[in-house]
């Protein structure tokens, strides 16, 4: 990691980032039962030990996550606690999403109000901290095009606090020609896209993303490294990819770090950055993923500093943003 250049995270879930104290302390306010009462006896029920049979199980480790969201200061309060512990571990900007569906279905929450009451989080945090902070809306494909639509509209709703809007949940079944009109709707609200693709389905997926939905970043992205053609557009198109190394693995996405194509990406140009994807669930953070992960998966340090600069280039920062960034780690 090189200490000149920011150290950004683009791709991290603030509702599959949950403090496991926090999770313990709105179980027991809103009569919650969990199947741990102390720290180490929830952790198992949170937390991914070794590696996951497919995405979707991995995705089951979320339950507990929002199964606490008993009311909308709890959806204000995970906000908020993402972003200083972010600040707590050295970020120098950050990129948060959430789906609003989902962290309001276990408790009957309305979304709209979900999305208010994280916005208002968000706020308090950057208030609090100082940490530069944007906000990315994501669809949860997994509960279908309908269900889709109303996140959209709780969205929009706060469409000015928001940088971009994104698609995540089961890729596989809920392919995203299903989505092309909420992302048309996405982009006329003046969202930059951002799409969940090549992770459990294939490059037709990231293709999909690209050409259907209008992405011009890709979360994961893995199977692009089938398609040197595909490959070839990333790279000419400046497309970026937000890799989360152990996440990855995890997820059982690719079978090793050392099997990663995080390494083959970066030399064929593409703008490929290191992220953390849901740290608490991965029981990671993003200096792990920089130390630990990045070498596992074969980086050198020139090339992990690639990761670094790509990671300020496709960023949602204004130019102007960027210099001020930039500056901050060179003065």
């Amino acid at each position: 990691m090189d200490p000149t250049l920011p150290f950004i995270d683009l791709h991290r879930h603030l509702d599959g980032n949950v403090r496991l104290q926090t999770i313990l302390d709105l179980g027991r306010q809103h009569n919650i039962r969990l199947p741990g009462d102390t720290l180490e006896t929830l952790r198992p029920h949170v937390q991914v030990e070794g590696v996951m049979p497919d995405l979707v199980t991995w995705l089951n480790k979320l339950h507990w996550m929002i199964a606490v969201l008993g009311d909308y200061d709890a959806c204000r309060r995970i906000a908020r606690e993402n972003v200083e512990d972010a600040h707590a571990e050295g970020i120098d900007y950050l990129e948060l999403r959430f789906s609003p569906y989902f962290m309001a279905g276990p408790n009957g929450l309305d979304p709209v109000k979900v999305v208010e009451a994280v916005v208002a989080g968000i706020a308090e945090g950057r208030a609090q901290t100082g940490l530069p902070v944007k906000l990315i809306g994501i669809l949860s494909r997994t509960f279908g095009a309908e269900a889709c639509r109303i996140e959209l509209e709780a969205l929009l709703t706060q469409r000015e606090h928001l940088v971009a809007l994104d698609l995540a949940g089961d890729e596989k079944n809920f392919p995203a020609e299903l989505f092309i009109e909420h992302f048309k709707r996405g982009r006329d609200a003046g969202w930059a896209i951002t799409v969940h693709a090549g992770e459990a389905g294939g490059a037709a997926s990231v293709w999909a993303a690209v050409q259907q939905l209008g992405a011009t970043r890709i979360g994961h992205g893995i199977r692009a490294i089938d398609d040197p053609r595909l490959l070839e557009h990333l790279r000419a198109q400046r497309i970026g990819l937000e890799i989360n190394l152990t996440s990855n693995v995890q997820t059982n996405t690719v079978p090793s770090f050392g099997a990663h194509p995080m390494k083959p990406f970066l030399a064929h140009g593409l703008l490929a950055t290191i992220n953390t994807d849901d740290p608490v669930i991965s029981g990671i953070d993003l200096r792990h993923e920089y130390r630990v992960a990045a070498p596992a998966a074969g980086l050198t340090a020139a090339e992990i500093a690639q990761a670094q600069r790509n990671a300020l280039e496709i960023s949602y920062l204004t130019s102007e943003e960027r210099a001020v960034l930039r500056a901050k780690k060179t003065a």
